[in-house]
């Protein structure tokens, strides 16, 4: 079949530009690169019909321009593949999330409300909790063991809507965390700190990847500092002394759990958790529940 001339034009331009390769173009926009961080994606692409989206924390999305939250620091890969038929393009870009600064996380109990800040200098911890608490994996579980005078402990998944009976202390998001061990910390009234496994099932002392306790306390003097030291072969800094002795806390259990963070409001919920009755596993008989638990931006 002859074309005429227009019939060429049009022929010429579906080669041209309907087989044309598509082109991956993006630009990323977000307010505040601490980690947790919300970032969008603006894409910018040309001649693409479908999309496959990398954030490079192992998700992926095919919406065109999507949201994504980062609940973690570090360094990622951002990777766009505009696709058009059988053809590809794919652009990279690099994606910085930086570290929390001052990072505060508030918990909402069913005995009142806390204030919790994370310490920089355990940041393993600091970005899984903050990771945890973002996604939601605390709501609505339990402080399922807590002793007056030493501590109260959560973070079982298993404990949501854990039946009366029910044994908990065993469940986790199955992962551990590397000990973040310093002297620095210790289990002051008030400190948030790592549960984990026995030292002869654990000898690397590594934390649970969820469960965490924070120290209720007993009163401490200066003899019981001193003793601690001696047997533990460390020493304390003046501002830890000074903690213990207003505060009070448990010190047999300084060097041996990744201590995290620090109560900076609520300590009367602390005394109220810790003194509520509980059976023989320690387990309250009346549930204290964690409502909600975020970081506070």
């Amino acid at each position: 079949m002859k074309l005429n001339k227009y019939s060429w034009v049009v022929f010429c331009a579906v080669l041209l530009f309907g087989c044309a390769k598509p082109l991956a173009k993006f630009a990323l926009e977000n307010d505040d690169n601490r980690a947790p961080s919300t970032v969008t994606f603006n894409n910018t692409s040309e001649k693409a019909e479908t999309y496959i989206w990398d954030f490079g924390d192992g998700n992926t999305s095919t919406e065109e321009s999507p949201e994504h939250k980062y609940f973690l620091s570090g360094k990622y890969i951002v990777k766009l593949t505009a696709k058009k038929g059988k053809k590809e393009n794919t652009m990279e870009k690099e994606l910085i999330v930086n570290p929390p600064q001052d990072c505060l996380v508030s918990v909402e109990t069913t005995l009142g409300n806390l204030t919790i800040r994370l310490y920089d200098e355990t940041p393993k911890h600091r970005d899984n909790f903050i990771k945890l608490a973002e996604s939601g994996f605390y709501d609505g579980l339990l402080f399922h063991r807590v002793i007056d005078g030493f501590m109260i402990q959560g973070g079982d998944p298993n404990s949501k809507n854990a039946k009366p009976e029910q044994r908990l202390g065993t469940g986790g998001p199955g992962y551990t965390i590397p000990e973040e061990i310093t002297e620095k910390y210790a289990h002051v009234k008030g400190a948030l700190a790592a549960a984990r496994q026995p030292d002869n099932v654990n000898p690397k002392f590594n934390s649970s990847g969820s469960q965490f306790y924070i120290v209720h306390g007993r009163e401490i003097n200066e003899d019981n500092l001193a003793n601690n030291e001696m047997r533990k072969g460390i020493q304390y800094p003046e501002e830890i002394k000074e903690q213990y002795l207003k505060n009070g806390g448990f010190p047999p259990l300084d060097q041996a759990y990744t201590v995290y963070g620090i109560v900076e409001k609520g300590m009367e919920v602390i005394d109220k958790i810790a003194t509520t009755k509980t059976n023989a596993s320690d387990r309250p008989l009346e549930d204290v529940k964690i409502i909600k638990m975020r970081v506070i931006k």
